[in-house]
């Protein structure tokens, strides 16, 4: 693998994702933020952002293997999500455990959650983006 995935000392060890991924691949593949839309455009799980989470993860793992490449070669996830308060989290997690149970992976890059105000598209809560290094 291209990416190894630390939690060095002296910082918090987080059990959903990693605080350092380390890239020795020759290859970096950027994705578009996705949204929750399906391959028709078509929002998937309005008003729900458990299912939009685990949409968008899904989105960002179609994205990846276009690239010949995975979850598991992420280096940096970023979400934005609509409106976030740390209430929304256990939704979050439960979108991102959906995903990986279908996916047969957990996403566990170093990753930023950024609340805003909006998106593109009133129906989308959040939209999340990857970086991947492959070799």
């Amino acid at each position: 693998m291209a990416i190894t995935l630390i939690n060095p000392e002296g910082l918090p060890e987080i059990d959903v994702y990693r605080q350092v991924a380390i890239a020795s691949g020759s290859r970096t593949v950027f994705t578009a933020g996705q949204v929750a839309w399906d391959a028709d455009g078509v929002t998937v799980g309005a008003g729900d952002l458990a299912a939009q989470v685990e949409q968008c993860y899904l989105n960002v793992a179609t994205a990846l293997a276009a690239a010949g490449a995975t979850l598991a070669d992420t280096a940096k996830l970023t979400a934005y999500v609509v409106d976030w308060t740390p209430d929304k989290m256990a939704q979050f997690m439960e979108g991102v455990a959906r995903a990986a149970r279908k996916l047969g992976t957990v996403p566990a890059a170093p990753a930023t959650l950024v609340g805003v105000q909006a998106l593109d598209v009133p129906d989308h809560l959040v939209e999340i983006e990857a970086v991947a290094v492959v070799e």
